[in-house]
């Protein structure tokens, strides 16, 4: 398993093509899947502020008995934080919840338009990269609109966008044509 073939992202980072996520894992029942996902060979854990496990994926990595940098660890900021100043918070509070000081992939989990706030929430995570606190930033459930607003209005080019997909969906991501990541 840790021969699992990496994907550059657009930054020059490399990726595992394959990775452990803790969706729907109890915050009180995620520390032996993710320690056991490690001992068996995945580098790439993938969680989220929404999740409530982000403390538990922390001492699981902790106790790993793996060196933080052969792992590949991806959070989410959660919906409650977009806006510039609550993302740099929110992700300040990952960091703390992961034990860690830095992740190799931050990512804003839904775009939320109705709420108009996207782009300053992707210009707070420019700043999180520019700063060296996440060797990577993108997205996750954005639609071609959205992303054609944040390339116009920011800087930095998303490393990473993910989409949900769910066989039998009609949504437009799920198309045979289009790729997409499951997040």
């Amino acid at each position: 398993m840790t021969n699992a073939p990496l994907t550059r992202l657009n930054n020059g980072v490399e990726i595992p093509q394959l990775g452990f996520g803790v969706f729907q894992i109890p915050p009180d029942e995620v520390v032996e899947p993710v320690r056991t996902a490690i001992e068996s060979g995945y580098r790439l854990i993938d969680t989220a502020a929404a999740y409530g496990n982000e403390e538990g994926v922390g001492k699981a990595i902790a106790e790993a008995g793996v060196p933080r940098e052969e792992l590949f660890l991806t959070t989410k900021l959660w919906n409650t934080d977009h806006g510039h100043d609550e993302a740099l918070r929110a992700f300040d509070t990952s960091l703390g919840k992961l034990g860690v000081d830095s992740v190799d992939l931050y990512l804003i989990h839904w775009p939320l338009p109705s709420r108009g706030r996207y782009v300053e929430t992707w210009q707070a995570l420019e700043k999180i990269y520019a700063d060296g606190r996440a060797r990577a930033i993108g997205v996750s459930n954005f639609t071609e609109p959205h992303l054609r607003r944040l390339l116009a209005e920011s800087g930095v080019v998303p490393a990473s966008t993910r989409s949900s997909c769910i066989p039998g969906s009609t949504r437009p991501t799920c198309a045979p044509s289009t790729p997409s990541t499951a997040s």
